[in-house]
């Protein structure tokens, strides 16, 4: 089955409408450009081929999210990553003081990057981050705590917590 509209320029506006939220959330959750390239090329390519019947934007947004999660949540569980060490060229921080805090954001664990990426980067509420992730409202908001403890804890060693 194929994308609903046929035409080309129907699915490339799709693309443009989504892209940045999807590599965000997936450079967030792999740590690696690469990986989060090939994620949302992923995602795209699953809505292409499944093309789902959306109700709202937010349901559009919302399912592509999920395809992301749970693509990255796959990639992470491959037994081949664990012989890889990521390595960033560049962070995709709006100024360059925020390199340092998205550095100790992307040093966390990814089931914490996840979490922390969709509650404060792309507003999502904890119930909505519990859909998206397929995890319980009880699991995230743990996940959020330690995060938040793991990131105060250091970047009050580096005097950097007072800018979050």
């Amino acid at each position: 089955m194929a994308y609903k509209s046929c035409r080309p320029e129907d699915f490339e506006a799709f693309v443009i409408k989504h892209e940045n939220k999807l590599y965000r959330t997936a450079l967030a959750i792999m740590g690696n450009i690469s990986d989060a390239e090939d994620v949302v090329q992923e995602a795209f390519l699953r809505a292409y081929e499944k093309a789902p019947e959306f109700q709202t934007d937010n349901h559009e947004k919302a399912w592509l999210i999920r395809v992301t999660v749970n693509l990255c949540n796959s990639r992470l569980r491959s037994p081949w990553r664990k012989r890889r060490e990521p390595l960033l060229a560049s962070y995709p921080a709006a100024e360059p003081e925020q390199h340092e805090l998205l550095e100790h954001i992307l040093s966390l664990p990814p089931k914490y990057r996840a979490v922390i990426h969709l509650f404060y980067y792309e507003g999502y509420s904890v119930k909505e981050i519990a859909g998206l992730t397929g995890q319980k409202e009880s699991t995230v908001r743990s996940l959020l705590t330690r995060a938040r403890q793991k990131l105060k804890s250091v970047l009050k060693e580096d005097n950097i917590y007072e800018s979050i």
